[in-house]
């Protein structure tokens, strides 16, 4: 055995293949699904456009079908170790800190007995770049599934850092296709933070904030024309 295949990963989410099978191909796991088909996913959209709903849907989809998985997440706003959505769902989840490794985190639950078949990584834009390695590296090694969900662009209209690499590994980039409308009628494009009325264009990268007017920090999702602007519309 070389130094490279020892120091190799094995699967555990799923047992390797037997001497009856005929090759890595043909393998399956006890989730039914082939080996070696596993992938990354990025599900994009500006906020409101129901990532998160999406991301619960996924791992009840998922779930239904035997598939055993983990739900994470980074600054949720409600500020708890659970994914929240704006129509009332809520899924008790995995808080990502800095020093959190995506890959020992699944070796835990293997090393527990716990099948891990894939991740759902809610609020993705917020991990670090970091994480996104991990991700990438427990589909490839791994074979398990990665899902992930957030915002492309911060209230500067820059690309966040985890989100740029994102695009840049993920085996699928997909814009979710729920329809987010600027106050003009115009399609929504991008998150502009809004203190004391007006459209803020300096600060942290990651402020916690909402779309509810009531905010003291908020959100609205502008159209290009609007967000370059500054024009939040009428007062409601």
């Amino acid at each position: 055995m070389t130094d490279d295949a020892a120091a190799a990963p094995t699967c555990l989410a799923r047992p390797l293949a037997g001497p009856g099978d005929v090759g890595c191909a043909a393998a399956r796991g006890v989730d039914g699904r082939p080996l070696h088909a596993a992938a990354l996913r990025f599900f994009w959209g500006p906020m409101d456009c129901g990532k998160s709903t999406m991301a619960l849907q996924m791992n009840y989809n998922h779930a239904r079908q035997g598939r055993r998985g983990l739900v994470t997440t980074r600054i949720d706003r409600s500020l708890g170790p659970q994914v929240t959505t704006r129509i009332g769902l809520s899924h008790t989840a995995i808080e990502v800190t800095d020093d959190l490794d995506l890959r020992a985190l699944v070796r835990g639950r293997w090393d527990e007995g716990v099948r891990v078949d894939y991740l759902i990584c809610d609020e993705a834009s917020f991990y670090t770049v970091a994480h996104v390695e991990q991700m990438a590296e427990l589909v490839d090694s791994y074979d398990v599934d990665v899902y992930a969900f957030g915002l492309a662009t911060d209230f500067r209209s820059c690309l966040f850092p985890a989100a740029q690499r994102l695009f840049e590994l993920a085996d699928e980039v997909a814009r979710i296709q729920v329809e987010v409308l600027c106050w003009c009628g115009r399609e929504g494009l991008l998150n502009a933070r809004v203190v004391d009325g007006r459209v803020a264009r300096e600060g942290a990268q990651v402020v916690i904030g909402d779309t509810v007017d009531t905010a003291e920090v908020r959100y609205q999702v502008l159209c290009r024309r609007h967000y370059r602007s500054g024009d939040l519309g009428p007062r409601r």
